[in-house]
C-alpha cells in the first residue's frame, strides 16, 4: 500500500508539470486552463507567472500561479491565495500583480468589483515567505476602496523606478491612476504637491496598465476596447519620466483572425541573458462566443532601431526555450 501511495504521489508531481520535456517551444497557450491578465515576473532564475482565474465573478475566488525556468515547461501551484485567506472577498478575485521587496513575495490583487463608494473592496496585497504561497492578507482590508478620478479599483500594477521608487498605476472604465508606495506598502505616499492620486489617462485607455524602463525611457502599456469581444487590444506610450504625459504611439497586439481574438491584458518580462523581451498576455481561442474563455500565451517582442515596439505577432508555436 505504500508503494502504491508512493507512485501516486509521483504520478500527481509529473501532471502538476506542464508540458514535455521533449519540446522545443512553448505552445500557446503555454498552459491549460482558462486564464487571464497574466502577470509575468522574474524571481531569480524562475519565471513566474500570476493570472486571473477566467471563471464567473460569483465563482472567482481564488488565485493559481505557474513557474518555469525556460518559458517551456510549466509547474501550477494551486491555490496560492483565496477566500479563506481574504475574510473580505465576496465577488471577484483577479488582475494580479507580483513584486520581491526584501525576501517577502507581494501580490496586489483586485477584489469584490466595487461599483461605488459605499460598497466594500478594491486594491489588496498579500504576502508571502515563498512566491508560490501561501499568500497572506497583508492589510486586512484594501488599501484602495474608493473611487478616485472616475477610476475603479481595479488592474493595479506595481513598478520600481530607477530610484528605488515604487508606483503603483491602476484604473478601470476609461481612467487611470498612479500613485506612489510607502516603503512598507501599507499606505500611499503624497506627490511633491501633496496630492495621493495622479491621473495619468493617455488616449483610449480601458484598462489593464504596464509599465517597464528600456534605454532610460519609460514604456506605459494599457488595454483598450472591451475585454469579452474581438476589439480588445494593447496600446503603448514611450516617457521621459514615470509620470508622463503618456501620449499614445500605436496598437501593437491585436486580433489575428487565423490565430486568436480579443488579445490583450498583458504583462513583459525581459530575459537579459539573451537580450530578449517576451509579452504575455490572454486571448480568445478561434471561434469562441464565452467571454470569460480566455487562455495565457507569450510571444516575443521586439523594437525597431527607433525603440518603437514592433507590432506583435501572434502564433500558435509560442516561444523557444530560454533559461535565465
Amino acid at each position: 500500500m505504500k508503494n502504491l501511495i508512493k507512485s501516486m504521489l509521483v504520478m500527481v508531481a509529473m501532471v502538476a508539470t506542464i508540458g514535455a520535456y521533449g519540446q522545443k517551444t512553448s505552445g500557446n497557450p503555454i498552459f491549460e486552463g482558462r486564464y487571464a491578465d497574466p502577470e509575468g515576473v522574474i524571481f531569480g532564475k524562475t519565471y513566474w507567472i500570476y493570472p486571473t482565474w477566467s471563471m464567473p465573478f460569483k465563482d472567482q475566488l481564488h488565485l493559481d500561479a505557474f513557474s518555469s525556468k525556460d518559458l517551456v515547461n510549466w509547474t501550477k501551484h494551486e491555490r496560492i491565495i483565496d477566500n479563506s485567506r481574504i475574510k473580505w472577498l465576496r465577488n471577484a478575485l483577479w488582475a494580479p500583480a507580483a513584486i520581491e521587496k526584501d525576501g517577502k513575495y507581494y501580490i496586489f490583487f483586485s477584489c469584490n468589483n466595487i461599483q461605488n463608494n459605499e460598497q466594500y473592496g478594491g486594491i489588496g496585497i498579500g504576502v508571502a515567505d515563498n512566491p508560490a504561497g501561501p499568500f497572506e492578507d497583508y492589510l486586512g482590508k484594501p488599501l484602495i476602496d474608493k473611487i478616485v478620478n472616475r477610476a475603479q479599483p481595479i488592474d493595479q500594477f506595481v513598478f520600481k523606478d530607477k530610484d528605488g521608487t515604487y508606483y503603483m498605476y491602476y484604473g478601470g472604465w476609461g481612467r487611470c491612476n498612479v500613485v506612489k508606495l510607502s516603503d512598507d506598502f501599507r499606505s500611499l505616499v503624497p506627490f511633491e504637491d501633496g496630492s495621493l492620486y495622479k491621473e495619468v489617462t493617455p488616449k483610449d485607455y480601458v484598462e489593464g496598465p504596464f509599465m517597464f524602463i528600456r534605454d532610460g525611457k519609460y514604456y506605459f502599456m494599457w488595454s483598450e476596447g472591451g475585454w469579452t469581444g474581438p476589439n480588445y487590444r494593447v496600446a503603448y506610450a514611450i516617457a521621459d519620466n514615470p509620470l508622463g504625459p503618456f501620449v499614445r504611439k500605436d496598437v501593437i497586439l491585436r486580433t489575428d483572425e487565423k490565430v486568436a481574438t480579443g488579445a490583450g491584458h498583458h504583462s513583459v518580462i525581459y530575459n537579459a541573458k539573451k537580450d530578449q523581451y517576451y509579452i504575455i498576455y490572454h486571448r480568445h481561442p478561434l471561434g469562441s462566443k464565452e467571454g470569460n474563455n480566455r487562455v495565457t500565451c507569450i510571444d516575443v517582442m521586439e523594437f525597431d532601431k527607433d525603440g518603437n515596439i514592433l507590432p506583435i505577432k501572434m502564433t500558435f508555436e509560442g516561444v523557444k526555450k530560454a533559461k535565465l
